[in-house]
């Protein structure tokens, strides 16, 4: 069997054909949700989130139910009739020798590459740390620094402890027992009303991990490892979380602009590193990696310094007409 025969079989197979259009079938979710995001002005972080489930979940779901739907969607008389066949172009021969679909193998092989090494051994690392070792730390009591800057915070309030560290260390745990984490170094840095809007910040996760949103998706997620489309479109739904969280930290202390000024002094690197500046190739990708950091923390800064937006009209019947446009279209592509 040739390369080109290996090919065309392998994309006639179930499996070929689930990976091929599930991976078309988000570029045009992804296109078609951009499109809407932008057209309708949407800027309520909860609901982009929203718009974004979209381009993750219906590529794990598209291909099965249209099968169900149409189990000689697979056929040449449908595939001569549809919007784009993608064995057409994964079979063509570049100089009559190279299938095409050999680049998208080898998108496929990197993608999941970066799923197992930047998500899943992260996460299989920070689990099995987690089990081996306690976290050294002292309760905040109720007259500390800590205490008196969350003591009238109008929700309910988690243990909060405090790690000896110099370092800007803040996190949330989730589970039965949730609580707050912070370093000795974040309360010396921060003011009072600053210090007060970054642990609301973390109550913000600990009250939205209650409804384990991103860990469900992730779950999907994790089904679509090969999808480059999912794999960055799933950031941005980390990113909307962060939001969500901010929104919900300035609705407890109203007051975004000492959340700004501490998202600045915490995680905004001031260094003047460009990723378009000529570096070894071993630092390209720290560097790309900071500015893009810097861009994220900019933006929510600037939400926060602007007021946001928490506008909601007609919020069901654009993400279903949405749903709707990219199904029907999705349809005919195969």
């Amino acid at each position: 069997m040739n390369i080109s025969s290996f090919f065309s079989s392998f994309f006639n197979s179930y499996l070929g054909m689930f990976m091929a259009q599930a991976f078309c079938h988000s570029i045009i979710a992804f296109i078609v949700v951009d499109r809407a995001v932008y057209l309708w002005s949407i800027n309520n972080p909860l609901i982009r989130q929203r718009f974004h489930l979209i381009v993750v979940l219906l590529p794990v779901f598209s291909f099965p139910l249209y099968q169900i739907i149409n189990p000689d969607r697979g056929s040449i008389s449908f595939r001569l009739g549809a919007l784009f066949d993608i064995n057409r172009w994964l079979t063509l021969e570049l100089w009559g020798t190279i299938p095409l679909g050999l680049f998208f193998i080898t998108i496929i092989i990197i993608t999941t590459i970066i799923f197992i090494f930047q998500e899943m051994l992260p996460i299989l690392k920070h689990t099995v740390e987690s089990r081996r070792s306690d976290i050294e730390a002292e309760e905040a009591d109720d007259n500390s620094v800590v205490g008196q800057a969350i003591e009238n915070l109008p929700v309910e309030k988690p243990d909060v402890f405090v790690l000896d560290d110099d370092d800007y260390v803040l996190f949330s745990t989730t589970g039965k027992n949730a609580s707050v984490y912070l370093s000795t170094g974040i309360i010396k840095k921060l003011n009072a009303e600053q210090l007060r809007a970054a642990i609301a910040h973390e109550i913000a996760h600990i009250m939205r991990n209650k409804r384990p949103l991103l860990i469900v998706v992730f779950l999907f997620r994790m089904i679509m490892f090969f999808n480059l489309v999912v794999l960055l479109e799933f950031r941005r739904l980390v990113q909307e979380e962060e939001k969500i969280c901010d929104d919900m930290a300035v609705a407890f202390t109203k007051n975004p602009r000492a959340l700004s000024e501490a998202l600045k002094k915490l995680y905004h690197k001031n260094e003047n590193n460009s990723p378009l500046q000529l570096k070894k190739l071993s630092e390209m990708k720290d560097s790309i990696e900071e500015y893009s950091h810097n861009v994220h923390i900019e933006n929510r800064m600037h939400r926060l310094e602007s007021g946001g937006s928490r506008k909601t009209d007609g919020e069901w019947f654009k993400l279903i007409l949405t749903i709707i446009v990219i199904t029907g279209i999705n349809y005919f592509v195969v």
